[in-house]
């Protein structure tokens, strides 16, 4: 009889570490911010579809100070993700092979957040939808808004 208790109890110790060990790979995701738009999620490369932000090396003026907006672009990520989980609902792949999707922390979308912050752009070449964020960063000079900058677009051309 004693024999059999401690079998039981063995197994339901085994168990039980094995649903814990299970829960926690659910819950735990390999994460690596690249820059202000791409990011390295379990693996896989994505791009947020819809918008633009500046690149690392990129910088703007503010009062003829240099600021280095692509690596803000990313720290405003890097702060708004912090330890959340992200979710992202994919949209297809570009033509460099990435993931292209909108990607969310507590529900609330990181493409919408970095363009309203003023630290992204409504990418208008290939989707209208972060426009009105946009709108909102510009009339009201936040971000990059508020210095002398180069498009994404036009600073990768050089």
């Amino acid at each position: 009889m004693f024999l059999n208790k401690r079998k039981a109890i063995f197994l339901i110790s085994i168990f039980l570490l094995v649903f814990l060990l299970t829960i926690n790979d659910i819950k735990s995701q390999e994460l690596k911010i690249v820059d202000g738009d791409t990011i390295h999620l379990n693996g896989e490369k994505i791009r947020f579809s819809g918008i633009d932000t500046p690149e690392l090396k990129q910088t703007c003026f503010k009062d003829d100070v240099k600021n280095l907006c692509g690596v803000k672009a990313k720290q405003i990520l890097i702060n708004k993700i912090g330890n959340n989980t992200v979710e992202c609902i994919s949209e297809g792949r570009d033509q460099y092979k990435r993931i292209l999707a909108e990607c969310f922390v507590n529900n609330e979308s990181l493409s919408s957040y970095l363009v309203r912050s003023g630290y992204a752009f409504a990418y208008r070449k290939y989707s209208k939808k972060f426009i009105k964020d946009e709108d909102y960063a510009k009339a009201n000079q936040i971000g990059i808004w508020s210095m002398k900058f180069e498009y994404p677009w036009e600073y990768r051309k050089k």
